[in-house]
């Protein structure tokens, strides 16, 4: 290993670093407020940050503390959620602030290890928080300083595989430095983000050009070793978007899985050839025609899916369909409801003309 592990050359660079080029304004920073260092860590988590920021103002606006948040009804955490994807965040943002308030009084824990055990928050994001809001000396290893430690150091091997991030975590408590642990952190994260970048990285301008493995060893494009390739499924699926005097029929996904307690357009089944004949029998309705809309293609982490909308106008019947589970909404009512991204898409180019009559195929 590197001797920069055993002197602080790696800290003392970097800190240096970020006092004259690190981000100073970003709207977390200027707290030591736990709830929002929290939020803001969990909105980050596989997101930009210029499209958290909004976000995070609007979260804010609606769940000023943990105690608004605890209470809120999930329905509600979800719609302000939606759009920027991976939503189990939002379900476990949701049980971490009741699990503060009924096992900690309220009071946020203060240690990493304790803010480790609160639904989805992990190591990583957990040393964050204890850093930023209570000064504990705690490393982070999220996918930035990952990145930059495999460059500086000459890490090699992909870094989501066992042995590697082992070694990772190793070296980041290493390099902890004995004071001013916020700005460390900060500044690491900032170098991933903004110069040590997966793409491109401004080499000429990072403070570890110096002690860089990578650069020295021209292996910048190498470093951090990709993840294995792998064949990405493709899924398939076919929604029905019931219309029925200018209303459509959400229905609400299983709390856990894909889209997790989020309103959506009902699933056909694989084997249901006919789906108006599947909205009659499912649901009671009484078809008055089906159109097949234009195909939607949406990327996950792990699959691709290929939704067909089928959109099926019935005669509204008084609406029929009433339960906890399914959900008639107006175009106005939609703007406010937790929607997949896909979902929205399919109804946002639906309302381009009259939900009354049916429609030709959407255009994407």
């Amino acid at each position: 290993m590197d001797d920069t592990t055993q002197d602080g050359d790696f800290a003392t660079r970097l800190i240096a670093w970020h006092r004259k080029h690190g981000r100073h304004d970003l709207p977390w920073q200027a707290t030591r407020d736990p709830y929002r260092i929290w939020l803001s860590e969990i909105m980050l988590q596989q997101t930009q940050v210029d499209t958290v920021i909004p976000y995070y103002a609007r979260f804010l606006a609606r769940f000023p503390d943990l105690a608004s948040l605890s209470a809120a009804p999930i329905d509600d955490v979800l719609a302000l959620w939606s759009g920027l994807g991976y939503y189990a965040r939002a379900r476990n943002l949701h049980k971490a602030a009741q699990a503060v308030i009924a096992q900690h009084g309220g009071d946020f824990p203060r240690r990493a290890a304790e803010i480790a055990e609160l639904p989805g928050i992990g190591r990583s994001t957990a040393a964050a928080i204890a850093a930023f809001a209570f000064g504990e000396r705690a490393a982070i290893l999220d996918g930035n300083v990952k990145r930059v430690l495999c460059r500086a150091f000459g890490i090699d091997g992909f870094p989501g595989e066992r042995a590697v991030e082992q070694r990772l975590w190793a070296l980041a408590e290493a390099l902890l430095p004995q004071t001013g642990i916020g700005t460390y952190i900060q500044a690491q994260m900032d170098l991933g983000a903004t110069l040590c970048t997966r793409g491109r990285p401004a080499c000429g301008r990072c403070p570890m050009a110096q002690i860089c493995v990578a650069l020295r060893d021209d292996r910048v494009a190498e470093l951090p070793a990709a993840r294995p390739k792998k064949a990405v499924p493709q899924r398939h699926a076919r929604v029905a978007v019931i219309v029925a005097d200018g209303r459509v029929l959400l229905e609400r996904r299983p709390p856990s899985g894909i889209w997790g307690g989020l309103l959506a357009l009902p699933e056909v089944p694989e084997h249901e050839a006919d789906a108006a004949r599947w909205v009659a029998a499912r649901f009671g309705l009484v078809p008055r025609g089906a159109t097949t809309l234009a195909l939607l293609n949406h990327a996950f982490t792990h699959f691709r899916l290929e939704i067909t909308p089928i959109r099926v106008d019935v005669a509204p019947a008084g609406h029929a369909v009433a339960d906890a589970d399914h959900r008639w909404l107006t175009l106005a009512e939609l703007e406010g409801a937790g929607l997949p991204t896909p979902v929205r898409r399919i109804l946002t180019e639906l309302a381009r003309g009259p939900l009354e009559a049916p429609q030709g195929r959407l255009a994407f």
